[in-house]
């Protein structure tokens, strides 16, 4: 089951280049990239045409064996092909650099939160509130966000197409970025650095809401209380990223499967076995490394603290229902 991607926000809207903007800088942004692309085909066509018609007219013929006399140099076209090219790539220049300076200069009141890269999910941290998630970043519109990052593996990438901004996800560093979304909607998040089996899977949604709905978010939970185990659970197989390691189906993966996985022993490596109940979950998926499934890999990265106890009891309630 792959991981549902955010469509609305990227194809139903926006242009043949670029999905819609909801960043403070896309209009910017945007606005270099077609000043860059319109002027290449000004002057594409205009050299192309300019060599065909010279090809045209000074063409050797029966009656005009020698094309032309020979030419020395034009000073007035020298100055032209050099002047305009400099401006073109000082109004470049100074455009990239001013946009430069804001993509990597956050305000001071920006709101700070931590992203953690791993494979293969985003966690998304709120330290001053002490909230952490999984597969999705909450943040309010009109409001300056910033986000530090880490990976605790390998390279990742972390973009938002409709924001325009992108940036590496490094291990034993941090790195930066920051954004004000404009509007509110949801708008998908990508890796766009090759890590591992699970990349093309490694996606988070940005969810954009008013003031009022995110401090209802950020203090009086996650708005699920009323759904049924079963199907709350089977939403965060797929929103924790639990479905790049672990099929539904039988099939082979990273990880164990989780059908018909419940109620049955497991063996383990180093030759011990274990029955799949309720008290091994919640310990596989808090402390992954402690029994570890023979035959597979001590790849999971931990969800201790992540998880509310209700959403740990939906995993459980779903992998019963497989």
């Amino acid at each position: 089951m792959a991981k549902e991607v955010v469509v609305e926000s990227l194809m139903k809207s926006g242009s043949f280049w670029f999905p819609e903007g909801a960043n403070s800088i896309t209009n910017s942004v945007d606005g270099l990239f077609y000043f860059i692309l319109i002027g290449s085909i000004i002057l594409f066509v205009g050299i192309c045409s300019t060599m065909a018609y010279f090809l045209y007219k000074y063409r050797r013929t029966e009656a005009n064996p020698v094309a032309t006399s020979h030419i020395t140099h034009s000073t007035t076209l020298e100055l032209l092909w050099t002047i305009i090219p400099l401006i073109l790539c000082v109004i470049i220049f100074w455009w990239g650099y001013k946009d430069f300076l804001s993509m990597g200069t956050p305000p001071g009141s920006a709101l700070e939160i931590r992203v953690i890269g791993k494979k293969w999910l985003w966690q998304f941290e709120y330290p001053k509130e002490g909230v952490k998630t999984l597969g999705e970043l909450v943040v309010p519109v009109n409001r300056p966000i910033r986000l530090v990052m880490g990976s605790e593996d390998v390279l990742h990438s972390f973009f938002l197409p409709n924001f325009r901004i992108k940036r590496d996800v490094l291990p034993n560093r941090y790195t930066r970025l920051w954004f004000q979304a404009e509007r509110m909607g949801n708008f998908q998040i990508f890796c766009t650095e090759y890590c591992g089996d699970g990349h093309s899977a490694m996606l988070a949604t940005l969810r954009v809401v008013s003031e009022a709905e995110y401090q209802e978010w950020l203090h009086g939970g996650s708005g699920d209380s009323d759904e049924p185990l079963p199907e709350l659970g089977k939403k965060l197989y797929t929103k924790n990223a639990c479905n790049t390691c672990h099929s539904i189906d039988g099939s082979p993966s990273v990880g164990p499967t989780w059908k018909g996985m419940y109620g049955h022993k497991v063996s383990l490596d180093g030759g011990a076995s274990v029955d799949v109940d309720d008290a091994y979950i919640k310990e596989s998926i808090e402390n992954p490394k402690a029994k570890i499934v023979k035959g597979f890999q001590p790849v999971m990265p931990t969800y201790a603290g992540v998880l509310r106890e209700r959403e740990m009891l939906a995993i459980i309630e779903y992998m019963k229902s497989l």
